[in-house]
């Protein structure tokens, strides 16, 4: 039985970690002072955006689903003919209508592979399953390597799909942005109203930058500080502190919307990839996709990683 991945562009992972494990990824449309893109994980395209500047302040940019008929052809065409079991992982269906749409797609799917399946050679039947992550970004790229991790130990279809449901409500993330108007303006236009004007005024006035915590996308400020070096040492401390008290699946995800030489400057980053080492833990450190730059904007950084239930002021 040959299992298939899929994941979409709000998840973030190393390109070349998708690479190793086959990773399909399900494309999002970005559109960008009225030019589109589609978003599909290329390394080089990622780069040439962070270096054009189109991901910065300034520009006009929103993202979209691909629609429920784009999404069933590719299945169609890329997944049925080549596993005979695909698990597809969405971000968050509370923040986009790719789950919707991956579902519509699937069950119609379902009801018409035979034909597709028949023509790549392929015996046998064809299963799949959509599944909320509950997740963004960094979120996304821990449980999809968790789920490879169980995919490797030969479960059983159903075991598969309750152990990835069961372990995305372990998944514990942090977010820093950048730019609070950046995201109440992005949220605005979601109709997403969960970011106020006055939060957003604050913290430009004063020069605050927020630390996000908690269970997949409900998270609640913990850290309120003068600067992103600040806010991403504590981020770091927590971390690492976290790995050396131990964690539910080997694995730490970090995703940055920066440059790969700001990145390697980030405070911590070197005690955080220490901790790891020493621990067995692989930190999948990754610069965010266009999607996810999008969504949190220029400049935010997002970690994610798998623990028993805690607070974020356990670890400081």
């Amino acid at each position: 039985m040959k299992v298939g991945l899929i994941i979409d562009s709000a998840c973030d992972l190393p390109y070349e970690f998708s690479r190793k494990h086959d990773l399909f990824i399900l494309p999002v449309t970005a559109v960008i002072d009225g030019e589109t893109y589609i978003d599909e994980h290329d390394p080089v395209r990622t780069q040439e955006f962070y270096q054009s500047g189109l991901l910065q302040k300034g520009h006009h940019a929103e993202t979209h689903a691909f629609s429920t008929e784009q999404i069933h052809d590719l299945f169609m065409q890329k997944i049925v003919p080549q596993f005979d079991v695909a698990i597809c992982e969405t971000v968050t269906r509370s923040r986009s209508l790719v789950f919707q749409n991956a579902s519509e797609a699937m069950n119609s799917v379902m009801a018409n592979y035979e034909q597709a399946r028949a023509a790549s050679g392929r015996e046998g039947k064809f299963s799949m399953r959509v599944i909320d992550s509950k997740q963004i970004f960094a979120g996304q790229g821990l449980l999809a390597a968790h789920t490879l991790k169980l995919i490797g130990q030969k479960l059983s279809k159903n075991a598969l799909r309750n152990e990835v449901e069961r372990f995305s409500d372990k998944i514990f993330t942090c977010v820093i942005p950048r730019d609070l108007h950046y995201i109440r303006e992005r949220a605005r236009r979601r109709g997403d109203k969960s970011i106020s004007g006055v939060v957003a005024f604050l913290g430009k006035a004063l020069n605050i930058t927020p630390v996000i915590f908690g269970q997949g996308v409900e998270g609640q400020p913990v850290a309120k500080t003068r600067s992103f070096d600040m806010a991403v040492e504590k981020v770091m401390n927590y971390a690492t502190a976290r790995v050396e008290a131990g964690l539910l699946t080997p694995y730490v995800s970090l995703s940055c919307s920066l440059s790969w030489t700001e990145i390697e400057d980030l405070p911590g980053l070197n005690q955080l990839r220490n901790a790891c080492e020493k621990s067995g833990v692989e930190l999948l450190l990754s610069q965010m996709g266009i999607t996810s730059s999008i969504y949190v904007g220029p400049g935010s950084l997002c970690l994610a990683l798998a623990a028993e239930p805690h607070n974020f002021s356990d670890f400081q």
